[in-house]
């Protein structure tokens, strides 16, 4: 009986003793990164069945278990990786939005400058200093538009350089959890249903930190393994293997960095971006998707609008030479990227060209070859289908879209940006101020002699201009008897006779038109001519410095300064809606850590109790040992 009281005091002792080790490593891990804090199990001994019943045999220890909960910890894990994604976004979109609202180097100055410049040329239509101020207004307009493009570029490097760091620590994650695989394969095959908690431990924060860095769903082996995957199911690590990811060159936009993840055999497949979401990877990706391309498109937008609309009117225009206006800006032309070889099997080359410039938008397109010449195009900033399997050329948003040469295979792609670069390629095309068109090609006059109330208007060029010869012909309009017909003559041949004019209608001739207000009577003459001596003229300065407020984009329906200011306002708002929503959910991560930390965590008061309740138990059992032994004393001296 003493030897049983004996071993019931062992099995006493050696369960104090477990549970006071257990509570040690607790108490000595409490602030460990990832630490779940760990229970003693214990059991009873299979008791002995006597004439008297059964009788105990004291405790054993089953396992050290950790108290943890995947539904938590799955919670916990959603809420970081989704914060890191928002703060990283909110750190790069901050650039921007501090670049483009900042009035020192934002653009909207730099357009009233040069609308100021113009509206000086208007006014002083003769005067040199006035044209060459307009001239350095403009360049450093063009120079504004290319320091917020190169600024926008450098932004874009920086993604470029944090993604090959980031995949750099997903990549070493993913080696350090792989290797805890097969350590805790190994260690929990030596004792068999045991589980390595302090691996886990460890494991398992390596999975925290790498979703901080990028979303991943895990899946566990058998034998304890356990598999990491991201995007749609891509294998990042299995079992003792971590494959990795990778940057590599994007197939349609040979500039534009990609991340892809390596294969088995050692090649690299490129994963489509919206798919990597989540952590510092998604917030990257999501940044230049949603809002550094949408923002630079948009500015290279206003900066072909200018050039566009500037250039029409411009044309319109004579010079101080007496010659119809040239270009004023060189417009930017729209690009075509061309995927790499092997990736398009034809020899198809896409010429694109700005057909209406208030038809554009701030989208980039894919057109993808359907075979027997026919094409699919594909708005990228809602995937939305302009059109379907048709023949070039197409004229669509603004663009005509062409095939220039060659013949495209079923299953070609081509990238077009319209206006990417466009800030980036804006340029002065005028070098002397005499050249700035200020003044109107043609002049009107009525004749002294006319008896009816009609008068005429200074009359404008229609766009495109006609040549020089036909401004310069001197063109008569002689009301006929009743004045409801009207005679043209002039020194080209083919003049129309007995013209119907109807009273407050326009009268549009040889490139130009005008109009005849109030009533002429019979014989009334009017005449359009060359203005030969338009040196003060300022009616096509007038019309350049009507830009500055005219809508030219979006249908007709924006001004450049209300196109710029919308850029500002959607950084500004997606910023606010960014920060605003990292903050909530900060909310939502401590809510779901202080969750985790109720069940998982170490509470030093508990293990405080617990080392007290342990220590009693060890010397209790140490009572029943001593007990047990002058029990054997005494049987011993009665056998004497």
């Amino acid at each position: 009986m003493s030897t049983s009281i004996f071993n019931i005091g062992v099995s006493g002792l050696s369960a104090a003793q477990a549970g006071l080790l257990t509570t040690g490593h607790n108490i000595s891990n409490a602030t460990t990164p990832g630490f779940n804090r760990q229970q003693a199990v214990q059991s009873t001994n299979t008791p002995q069945f006597t004439g008297a019943g059964f009788l105990g045999q004291g405790a054993s220890v089953v396992t050290v278990k950790r108290i943890y909960n995947q539904f938590l910890v799955a919670q916990t894990l959603s809420a970081q990786t989704r914060l890191s994604e928002l703060n990283t976004y909110a750190d790069q979109i901050r650039q921007i939005d501090n670049l483009l609202a900042d009035s020192n180097s934002g653009l909207s100055a730099a357009l009233n400058e040069f609308f100021r410049g113009t509206h000086e040329v208007a006014a002083n239509p003769a005067s040199i200093p006035a044209r060459q101020s307009m001239l350095s207004t403009a360049q450093a307009l063009v120079a504004r538009f290319q320091g917020l493009d190169g600024r926008l570029d450098e932004i874009r490097d920086g993604v470029d350089t944090q993604l090959a760091s980031t995949i750099t620590d997903i990549n070493s994650y993913a080696t350090q959890i792989a290797e805890l695989n097969q350590r805790i394969t190994l260690a929990q095959a030596t004792g068999p249903g045991q589980p390595a908690n302090d691996l886990l431990d460890q494991r398992d924060q390596l999975i925290a930190e790498l979703n901080q860095q990028v979303r991943v769903t895990t899946v566990t082996d058998a034998d304890g393994s356990l598999n990491v995957f991201v995007g749609n199911g891509q294998a990042l690590v299995v079992g003792a293997s971590a494959f990795g990811l990778t940057t590599m060159q994007s197939g349609e936009d040979a500039s534009r960095m990609t991340v892809g993840i390596r294969q088995a055999g050692g090649a690299a497949a490129a994963l489509p971006e919206a798919m990597l979401s989540g952590g510092t990877l998604g917030g990257l990706l999501a940044f230049r998707r949603e809002s550094l391309d949408t923002a630079q498109n948009a500015l290279g937008r206003i900066a072909i609008g200018l050039a566009e609309t500037v250039n029409a009117q411009h044309r319109l225009g004579q010079d101080l030479n007496g010659v119809l206006g040239d270009d004023f800006f060189t417009a930017p032309a729209p690009q075509v990227l061309y995927p790499n070889n092997p990736l398009n099997g034809g020899t198809a080359a896409i010429g694109v060209a700005i057909a209406d410039v208030s038809s554009l938008t701030s989208s980039d397109y894919r057109l993808s070859a359907d075979g027997g010449g026919n094409f699919t195009l594909t708005r990228l900033s809602d995937n939305s289908t302009i059109f379907v399997a048709a023949a070039l050329p197409q004229s669509v948003e603004g663009l005509t879209i062409s095939l220039s040469a060659g013949a495209a295979n079923a299953g070609d792609t081509f990238l077009i940006q319209p206006t990417r670069s466009a800030a980036g390629d804006i340029a002065v095309a005028l070098t002397d101020a005499r050249s700035i068109a200020a003044a109107a090609p043609i002049r009107t006059a009525a004749d002294n002699g006319n008896t009816g109330t009609g008068s005429v208007s200074a009359g404008s060029v229609n766009s495109p201009p006609p040549v020089n010869a036909n401004l310069a012909q001197t063109v008569t309009l002689t009301f006929d008897d009743p004045p409801t017909t009207f005679d043209v003559s002039g020194t080209g041949t083919g003049n129309p006779a007995n013209v119907a004019f109807t009273a407050g209608g326009d009268i549009t001739y040889n490139g130009w038109t005008i109009h005849i207000s109030g009533t002429p009577a019979a014989g009334d003459v009017f005449t359009v001519s060359a203005n030969s001596a338009g040196v003060s003229d300022n009616r096509n300065a007038l019309l350049l410095a009507g830009l500055q407020t005219a809508k030219t984009l979006a249908g007709d329906s924006t001004s450049y300064q209300s196109a710029y200011a919308q850029i500002v306002s959607d950084i500004g708002n997606k910023t606010r809606e960014t920060e605003v929503t990292a903050t909530a959910q900060e909310n939502i991560l401590r809510q779901a850590n202080d969750a985790q930390q109720a069940l998982s965590g170490v509470n030093l008061d508990e293990e405080a109790a617990n080392l007290l309740r342990y220590q009693q138990a060890y010397q209790a059992s140490g009572k029943m040992i001593e007990i047990a032994s002058k029990l054997f004393d005494t049987l011993l001296s009665m056998g004497r």
